[in-house]
């Protein structure tokens, strides 16, 4: 299936060189006319015959997009392709709140196309066995994420220089980056909560790091996340009668760790090629078949998350341009 990609940034830099291999034809790469000669380059160095800075031109060249760019882009320019009939992959978040995520997912089914959100953590193996090892541990209690990892852009952030990651006109900052792989984590697993708060280090007018609580019937729940500081990713969940470890981030999800009560468990652990191929290859897999309903189940999910994110953003007093 043929597969234009927008952006020259770091996640498109890491995916372009693998989408071969994964099934998809790359035919088209599209930047702004300031990262023009970069793309050129990339597009060389990954046999891409075609290089745009006009991105309604390269929309009418492809069945689907990606779109790898700023998290303010994600509305409008999902919104464009949706409008012409193309299927849609949206690298995280799908939008800046639940409103415009609302919006874009109305689109989609209108014009009855495929619209995900490039979210790797539900489609990695150990995430599935993970959910299906829940019943095993009684009662839930207690649960805990940590994702927290000093960003390469922090130094520059700290001595004035504003990327889009930690920028809040970008709808930028650790919530909508590390955070969002907690959520989703979570969400995955338990749902909505009932409540969502955020408590969140600010610098500029962006969160840096944070803590997110969420209440769900009969426990609570932490997702912590930093982009100014690291630690151990680890991920826990609490029963009655033993818990569940990870020890790797929600967007990788690598091994599972069951301790049980009576002293007994089990480890389970499928090795992963690359992070981002569960995901492509399910893509890939759910158009060619027409599997809309599977798009649909995810999507529902990417808009819960929204709204929890726009929730917790709010009860923290972080606005971005697109809240107006």
């Amino acid at each position: 299936m043929k597969l234009a990609i927008a952006g020259t940034g770091m996640i498109v830099q890491t995916v372009l060189p693998r989408l071969r291999a994964w099934g998809w034809e790359p035919v088209g790469l599209c930047s702004t006319p300031r990262s023009a000669l970069k793309a050129a380059q990339l597009a060389a160095e990954n046999d891409i015959s075609a290089v745009y800075t006009n991105y309604p031109a390269m929309l009418a060249e492809t069945d689907a997009i990606y779109l790898g760019v700023p998290n303010a882009l994600h509305m409008p320019m999902a919104k464009e392709a949706l409008a012409q009939g193309r299927h849609v992959i949206v690298e995280k978040p799908l939008a800046s709140n639940c409103r415009e995520a609302e919006e874009l997912a109305a689109l989609a089914r209108e014009k009855h196309v495929f619209l995900y959100e490039a979210i790797t953590t539900l489609y990695q193996p150990d995430y599935a066995a993970l959910k299906s090892l829940l019943p095993r541990i009684g009662e839930i209690r207690l649960v805990s994420c940590n994702f927290s990892q000093y960003s390469s852009r922090y130094d520059a952030f700290r001595r004035g220089e504003t990327a889009p990651a930690f920028d809040p006109a970008q709808s930028g900052g650790a919530l909508m980056d590390l955070n969002l792989y907690n959520v989703h984590w979570l969400a995955g697993l338990f749902g909505a909560p009932e409540q969502a708060a955020y408590h969140a280090n600010m610098a500029r007018g962006i969160d840096t790091s944070g803590i997110l609580t969420l209440a769900y019937p009969g426990f609570q729940a932490v997702s912590i996340a930093a982009k100014d500081c690291s630690a151990p990713s680890r991920y826990l969940i609490q029963g009655t009668e033993g818990y569940l470890m990870q020890e790797t981030p929600a967007n990788l999800c690598e091994g599972v760790r069951l301790h049980l009560n009576n002293g007994t468990g089990e480890t389970l652990q499928t090795p992963t090629q690359h992070r981002m191929e569960a995901e492509f290859r399910t893509f890939l897999r759910q158009i060619r078949e027409g599997d809309y309903s599977a798009c649909q189940k995810a999507l529902e999910q990417s808009l819960l998350v929204s709204r929890i994110l726009t929730q917790a953003r709010q009860s923290a007093g972080i606005r971005f341009p697109a809240d107006n």
